[in-house]
């Protein structure tokens, strides 16, 4: 598949650059390049592209302002690109697929392309999946009511976890789970209205939960990333992330890259 690509950059050089680093790339298509801010947003809405590389730091409309100009369209994925470190966390926070600093290393830039091709296959998949079960529901309607959810047991990761507290047994649905603490060999598990004693070590937990939701953060901390509703920066490159009930948990340096998997 061909990804329709615009540049965004008020320097012509880092333009070109980026245009000769992306050159090796078959798939990638530059269908558009534009100097400032304006420009990006009416080329979007026009060409209506599958990827846009951004430069942040541009006169007049910035990189987030583009962003937020093109959110009443389905918006193409975007990469910031930027000589600004400072704009990392507000880069994650826009759901960018990456954050790429200026001149762009030419490794960062391929894992940054994988990452475009999954989540393009993700979407086109789900756009498929929908237009079949639309045509489905014209030609045999009865075949919708059958398919019903997935046997969870088919899948490798638990649903629904059994938890001893206080005398008694909860099932605690996992989806519910905002995140877990350890505390030497027990876990407490936090479901935003309520809090549970495991008696369980964090690395047997982790193999129970599902990676694309469930991730460490922290030595002693696991958190469900659908619960996470903001990033806050904190000092010395450590982070805080705000979950649904308002809780904090600060993510520790050694696992910050965590916090690239929000733009997944």
């Amino acid at each position: 598949m061909t990804i329709r690509t615009i540049l965004v950059d008020d320097e012509k050089l880092a333009v070109q650059g980026l245009q000769l680093r992306l050159a090796p790339y078959d798939d990638i298509e530059i269908i558009e390049t534009c100097a400032n801010g304006r420009e990006a947003i009416r080329a979007i809405k026009t060409l209506k592209p599958d990827l846009v590389f951004l430069d942040i730091q541009m006169p007049g409309f910035d990189g987030f302002s583009v962003v937020k100009g093109v959110m009443d369209i389905d918006p193409p994925l975007i990469v910031f690109v930027t000589a600004f470190q400072e704009h990392a966390i507000r880069a994650f926070e826009a759901n960018a697929v990456n954050y790429l600093m200026k001149p762009v290393d030419e490794d960062k830039l391929a894992d940054t392309i994988e990452r475009v091709r999954e989540r393009l296959s993700e979407k086109r998949s789900a756009e498929e999946a929908e237009k079949l079960k639309e045509v489905l529901a014209e030609v045999s309607p009865e075949s919708l009511e059958d398919m019903g959810e997935p046997d969870e047991s088919a899948g490798r990761y638990e649903k629904m976890i059994n938890v001893k507290d206080r005398g008694k047994i909860f099932r605690v649905d996992v989806d519910t789970i905002e995140y877990v603490e350890a505390a030497g060999d027990y876990m407490c598990i936090y479901t935003g209205d309520n809090s549970l004693i495991l008696r369980e070590t964090m690395k047997d937990l982790e193999r129970r939960l599902d990676p694309k939701n469930f991730q460490r953060v922290h030595r002693s901390a696991i958190v469900n990333l659908d619960q996470v509703r903001q990033v806050k920066p904190h000092t010395n490159g450590e982070c805080f992330l705000v979950l649904t009930s308002g809780a904090e948990v600060k993510v520790s340096r050694s696992y910050r890259d965590v916090v690239a998997r929000f733009v997944h």
